[in-house]
């Protein structure tokens, strides 16, 4: 059987003054060996690393690290080698103070992302990965920016994505994302809910290969309202819409009480579970891999995983901080590319 293509997937080094770009060092240290795929006979994917070079090299001197840079060539094929970057430069970082924010840094963080969504956009690029970002350093430079998602979302014109995370044994998705408690029945509505599970149902299909997605999900409230005595909403509003979409020939169950969901019982025959909020799935999935798991953006026309956690200011250059969600991201980008290469031959 012929070789697949060896895949670009874009590296995005985020906040200078995080540790975005001590984890990616980190990673091209070990060889990239932990994010390739465990059967020897596939090929490995390439890293391409979105920054500006003068950052890559400052803090690889502060982490002790012996990187070199190889700038990236799209017509080359050549693989990641040990303690090298192939990188794609991105100019304009203000570079005074390693762990410093500044709102200087603001368009250059944006330039990085801009170019990886062009670059998925248009087929160069497979997939990206993104390193954290300091949300709060770009709205003080004057733009306007709520996230990642948010910023994805408009980039790729979807009016609606979904949040996954996942680690290598537990995938959970949210209806809801960054609510107040007091708002999230609200906002569980059955147009949304219905979008929500089709977006689950198609991205599982087509970026993992699962042939008929088996969705598990959790009820709003305790004991997943118990037959209306503690809400509503399962009654009037959740099950009258899970039942249309198994009606429509999608796997999906529930809802059912969260605090007895996340048992073997019940995980060992679903793909995914779908918490109706944030602190309702997000808990239990950390507790079994908190730093080996990754973010993930469900329907982008594009392939887009992130780590797990934030710009840890104050481990930068200090060595101390943890790659396993970085490789879980690139690990799960790398996956996703590849199941859509089969599922669409000829799309990068």
């Amino acid at each position: 059987m012929a070789q697949q293509q060896r895949l670009n997937i874009a590296l995005c080094a985020g906040e200078p003054a995080g540790i975005g770009a001590d984890i990616i060092l980190q990673f091209a240290a070990q060889a990239y060996l932990a994010a390739n795929p465990r059967d020897l006979n596939r090929k490995q994917d390439r890293f391409i690393t979105l920054a500006d070079p003068e950052l890559m090299l400052q803090r690889a001197k502060a982490l002790n690290l012996n990187i070199s840079l190889r700038p990236y060539d799209p017509n080359d094929n050549l693989p990641n080698q040990a303690n090298e970057l192939i990188i794609y430069p991105i100019d304009g970082c203000h570079l005074a103070h390693a762990s410093r924010l500044h709102p200087s840094n603001a368009n250059y963080v944006l330039n990085i992302l801009d170019t990886a969504i062009d670059g998925c956009l248009r087929g160069e690029f497979a997939a990206m990965v993104t390193a954290p970002v300091q949300k709060s350093v770009i709205n003080e430079a004057g733009l306007a920016f709520t996230g990642h998602t948010e910023y994805l979302a408009e980039k790729t014109a979807r009016n609606k994505v979904v949040m996954m995370l996942a680690h290598e044994t537990l995938r959970v998705c949210l209806a809801t994302t960054h609510l107040p408690l007091k708002d999230v029945p609200a906002a569980i509505t059955a147009d949304s809910l219905r979008q929500t599970v089709q977006i689950i149902d198609h991205d599982l299909r087509y970026f993992y290969g699962i042939k008929q997605p088996r969705i598990l999900a959790c009820g709003l409230n305790p004991h997943a309202g118990e037959n209306g005595h503690l809400g509503r909403e399962e009654i009037e509003v959740i099950e009258p819409c899970f039942e249309q979409l198994r009606g429509e020939g999608l796997l999906i169950s529930g809802p059912l009480p969260a605090d007895t969901l996340f048992t073997a019982k019940h995980l060992d025959n679903a793909d995914v579970v779908l918490a109706m909020y944030h602190d309702q799935g997000l808990p239990v999935l950390k507790s079994q891999g908190f730093g080996q798991s990754a973010n993930i953006t469900l329907g982008l026309p594009i392939i887009r995983t992130s780590v797990d956690h934030g710009t840890a200011i104050d481990l930068v250059g200090s060595g101390k901080a943890d790659i396993g969600s970085l490789i879980t991201a690139c690990q799960q980008a790398s996956i996703m590319a590849n199941a859509r290469q089969l599922a669409e031959p000829g799309k990068a």
